[in-house]
């Protein structure tokens, strides 16, 4: 299925289906720690795991869909994985007991992690080749967009409505979406001998494409890092009495996010992804050193416009590396090599920023946050090369 214009059909119904199927995941993330503690009665720690063990779920199912999803058909797991998410959203109808709210965490969280991977490996085969980083910047608009808008609409709806009210908008977007995706067109790719004998083992290198570990790694450390603006901006922002302006800082991200995305895209298609990387890096930090100074509205407003060029710029141009460098039927398990390291950060990333937060105040939380791309700054500059495009592709016609 190869397009010669970017934005075609099949690429524009994919990135929607993207989109709802992250909107749902962020909603729910923000909102679920509130729900253990308020309506079940759990500890903090309960609530915290109510969070993580969703991630638990996502990653198994990176591991293997990634590795599965060419072999069973790219088709049959996303219209299937659909099918299950609706089934564990609307499962959250029921959760008498915080062990259930476990098992219904858990589950959704597989759910998610299927259709989120074949809908990444689905939308490879709707942009031509010489757009990547633009096709790919485009799409991870739908995931940037939805990190920022899932988590205002969460908070909203918390706000002014109850969780039963929440349950219905969610297992209503995600019934819509299923339809989406039974209604479209969506072509399997042959594999080979080799390929699939590959995908049929069940060794260290056919879960994992060891081509994008670095950058998978240094997803990581960003999800780690962008953890504690997702899971402490609330209780944040009331301690330093800046609730109510707060829910427009995940607007903001999302304004600048979106006037950006297409620029950035440009830049790495034309100049090369240190273009890209590094200043997502830089202004990722700035947001954190911002945000841990905050005094006024208006400095917790420019700290998510910052956060917003940092993280958002990386999830995606992150995942347009791993295209880069993966051979095409490959494209599935590099890119859930590389999610797996984006969602881990962002899983043990509320732990272990919430362990700093009781030996340090949220200011120093954040300050310590604001480190990490640094951190990643000096990693990416010692350890990682870019190759041209054109050695990349001799390199897999080779194997």
């Amino acid at each position: 299925m190869e397009e010669t214009k970017l934005f075609n059909k099949g690429f524009l119904s994919i990135t929607v289906i993207n989109f709802i199927v992250y909107l749902i995941y962020y909603l729910l993330m923000v909102i679920i720690a509130v729900i253990a503690k308020d309506n079940l009665g759990a500890t903090t720690g309960q609530a915290g795991f109510a969070s993580g063990i969703y991630i638990i779920g996502t990653l198994l199912a990176r591991l293997f869909f990634g590795k599965k999803l060419e072999l069973y058909g790219r088709k049959q797991v996303l219209r299937y994985g659909i099918l299950f998410y609706l089934v564990t959203t609307a499962a959250y109808f029921y959760i008498p007991t915080i062990g259930v709210m476990f098992a219904i965490r858990f589950l959704n969280g597989f759910a998610y992690g299927v259709v989120s991977t074949a809908c990444n490996t689905i939308v490879t085969a709707y942009i031509p080749k010489n757009k990547y980083g633009q096709g790919i910047n485009y799409y991870g608009l739908s995931t940037s967009l939805a990190a920022a808008i899932g988590p205002f609409i969460g908070m909203l709806l918390l706000n002014f409505s109850n969780f039963y009210a929440i349950i219905v908008f969610s297992t209503v977007m995600i019934a819509l979406t299923t339809i989406a995706c039974f209604a479209m067109k969506i072509q399997n790719i042959a594999l080979n001998a080799d390929a699939i004998r590959l995908a049929k083992k069940y060794t260290l290198d056919s879960f994992i494409e060891y081509r994008v570990l670095f950058i998978s790694f240094i997803g990581f450390l960003i999800g780690l890092s962008y953890s504690s603006v997702l899971s402490f901006l609330a209780a944040y922002a009331k301690e330093i009495n800046l609730a109510e302006i707060s829910t427009f800082f995940f607007v903001v991200y999302a304004l600048v996010v979106t006037f950006t995305r297409p620029a950035s895209g440009k830049i790495f298609d034309k100049k090369g992804e240190n273009y890209v990387l590094y200043p997502s890096f830089a202004f990722l930090a700035l947001g954190l050193f911002v945000l841990s100074f905050t005094t006024s509205g208006a400095m917790l407003l420019i700290s998510g416009g910052l956060i917003g060029l940092g993280y958002g710029t990386f999830m995606s141009n992150g995942q347009a590396v791993c295209l880069k460098l993966a051979p095409i039927a490959r494209v599935g398990v590099a890119l859930s090599t590389y999610f797996i390291g984006l969602d881990l950060g962002l899983g043990v990333g509320p732990y272990l920023m919430g362990m700093l937060q009781n030996m340090l105040s949220f200011s120093g939380l954040y300050q310590v946050a604001g480190v990490i791309p640094l951190v990643c700054i000096v990693l990416y500059g010692i350890f990682y090369h870019p190759q041209p495009a054109a050695e990349l592709e001799m390199e897999a016609e080779s194997e």
